[in-house]
């Protein structure tokens, strides 16, 4: 099973609580995610299946936004709600012009220093393990970017916000330092992530909706395990994977080679309206519930090959996409669906698929 999942996290959840229960309601081993989310955080998980988990790398520095609420007042140890207040509470009563004047501070490119209880490495051991056991934490400033930072609204001792940030960016360290500069402590009092990278919270689902998918799928999308047999290989490796011929099943002909695809993704067959993807529509069939992968990866050209070059692509081998000169890496596409391969340009119109993908073996399928 091959594709990227959407899971609007709950509170009370690791990121890794997460990748652990869609493992057991897939059935399928191989699952992780684009970018941790702290327990009381909630919102955008985006996570990668099956082969696809060789997606991520082109994750690593994707934009982020969120919105929360900092409560002014006093800090806590964690920086957020789940910590030890570090200080008597004071009584804090904000002026919008005052909480604005201070905010201009955190936007643009800034020096943060990453929480104590953070995924931060120091000497190979993570932040968090050495707060816990309340050794001495030494954490170096970093440099961040905040491209947006609004204040919505402020309500007596909380601020209500949004902030679009770079990767790598704390919004716990933004709130303890804003506590810091006006001098009464404050700390992250909710957080909820509205979009990673492409992703936002309408391609979202529930741990609930994926298992009642998942239980509920039809004929046309039922989940198998992927054989044991299957493999995924880059370069110039040989690709060895049942070679199914899925295509005619999802949408118009395929565009030649060379040609670039710059049409939105197309509906399948089977596949739901728009309406019927959140909750009080009509049940989801698990296949609709995985990102479409023509939305993936958006600021990549995409084209769709003919037999002779997906047969090159497949195998690890070079191809020439005279169109897509210009262009760095490429989406290559197998139908309309099947994502097949990234390819980088090596010389000229010459691309070398990067990472080939195995959508031979997926079990997520739509009839005709």
């Amino acid at each position: 099973m091959n594709g990227v999942l959407i899971i609007d996290k709950p509170a009370g959840l690791t990121s890794h609580d997460v990748v652990n229960r869609v493992r057991r309601i897939l059935g399928e081993r191989s699952v992780g995610h684009l970018g941790t989310l702290d327990p009381m955080a909630t919102g955008i998980l985006p996570l990668v299946v099956g082969s696809f988990t060789r997606l991520a790398q082109f994750y690593m520095a994707s934009e982020k936004t969120y919105e929360g609420t900092i409560r002014f007042g006093f800090a806590t140890d964690t920086y957020d709600a789940e910590g030890e207040p570090t200080s008597a509470p004071q009584n804090v009563t904000l002026r919008m012009e005052e909480v604005e004047a201070l905010a201009g501070r955190f936007r643009g490119v800034i020096e943060q220093l990453p929480p104590p209880f953070s995924a931060k490495k120091i000497k190979g051991v993570p932040a968090y393990k050495l707060a816990r056991k309340h050794k001495e934490v030494v954490l170096a400033p970093v440099q961040v970017e905040i491209k947006e930072f609004e204040l919505l609204a402020v309500e007596s001792d909380r601020v209500r916000f949004r902030a679009r940030v770079a990767s790598g960016t704390y919004m716990r360290s933004v709130a303890h330092d804003m506590g810091q500069a006006l001098g009464c402590g404050a700390h992250l009092e909710s957080l909820r992530r509205t979009a990673v990278a492409e992703f936002t919270l309408e391609d979202a689902y529930t741990l609930d909706q994926l298992a009642a998918a998942a239980g509920n799928c039809s004929a046309t999308a039922r989940v198998a395990p992927v054989p044991s047999s299957a493999r995924v290989l880059g370069g110039n490796a040989a690709l060895k994977c049942r070679d199914n011929d899925h295509r005619g099943q999802f949408g118009p002909p395929a565009s030649p080679v060379g040609s670039p695809d710059s049409s939105p993704p197309v509906p399948l067959a089977g596949e739901a309206a728009p309406d019927d993807s959140r909750p009080g529509g009509t049940p989801e069939t698990l296949a609709n519930l995985f990102v479409h992968p023509r939305k993936l990866l958006p600021n990549f050209p995409s084209v769709t090959a003919d037999e002779p070059t997906e047969a090159r692509i497949r195998s690890g081998r070079t191809v020439n996409l005279p169109e897509l000169s210009r262009a760095r890496q490429v989406k290559v596409f197998a139908g309309q669906r099947d994502l097949i391969a990234i390819a980088t340009r090596v010389a000229g119109t010459l691309f070398h698929p990067r990472i080939v993908l195995c959508w031979a073996d997926t079990p997520v399928r739509h009839s005709s």
